[in-house]
């Protein structure tokens, strides 16, 4: 039988393992935000916000699925292949020989590549923190440029790669920059109780500052 959606979902969610069980509490605490916020702010009881709040929280889980195939220490889950075969390695060795402009190639053979375990843990580092942005809807802004410039440079980097589809990094790009210019993170996110206690103590602020002395 063919795979299908719903069952890689259940075999993924049922999985056992410590990345499977962060992934489960990520997703339960993004459940709890929403769920908090919906019932504190009527002003995000709306379909808009709902919508928006679901499209995060699956972009964040597959930024969270894809790093699992680039896990610390050997930035691969298969450790046991030669180096450049799988994972992080794999795919910068790629990119060292596919990327659309020759600067980028140079700085991947012969910057990237030789300091390979300088350069994992930022890449993995930032993947994993894009996630958890997304999914918690915390500082969506930030992480969603930086989760647009790691597209970018992934769009980039395997342009002409054999199997490669360019236009899908490209609208996860573009998808990325929605979430940030939109702040998709002050719909039903950390982000909507950040910034509505900020605008409240700053017009206090102000309204002392106005009041006679």
């Amino acid at each position: 039988m063919n795979p299908n959606p719903v069952a890689d979902v259940v075999a993924f969610l049922t999985e056992p393992g410590r990345m499977n069980a962060a992934f489960c509490a990520l997703l339960a605490a993004g459940g709890v935000i929403a769920l908090y916020v919906f019932a504190t702010r009527p002003e995000q009881r709306r379909f808009h916000h709902v919508l928006r709040w679901a499209s995060r929280l699956l972009i964040g889980a597959m930024w969270w699925q894809q790093s699992l195939w680039q896990l610390p220490p050997h930035y691969t889950d298969q450790p046991s292949q030669p180096f450049g075969a799988t994972g992080l390695g794999y795919v910068m060795t790629q990119m060292g020989r596919h990327a659309a402009f020759p600067a980028q190639a140079d700085f991947i053979n012969h910057i990237a590549l030789p300091h390979f375990y300088l350069v994992a843990p930022l890449v993995y580092g930032l993947d994993v923190l894009i996630a958890v942005s997304l999914m918690l809807g915390a500082c969506v802004r930030l992480f969603g440029v930086i989760g647009a410039l790691q597209i970018l440079n992934l769009w980039l980097g395997l342009y002409s790669a054999p199997g490669a589809w360019p236009w899908a990094y490209f609208f996860l790009l573009v998808l990325q920059m929605i979430f940030a210019v939109d702040l998709y993170g002050r719909s039903l996110g950390i982000d909507t109780i950040l910034f509505a206690v900020r605008p409240a103590r700053e017009m206090a602020s102000s309204g002392r500052d106005a009041m006679p002395r």
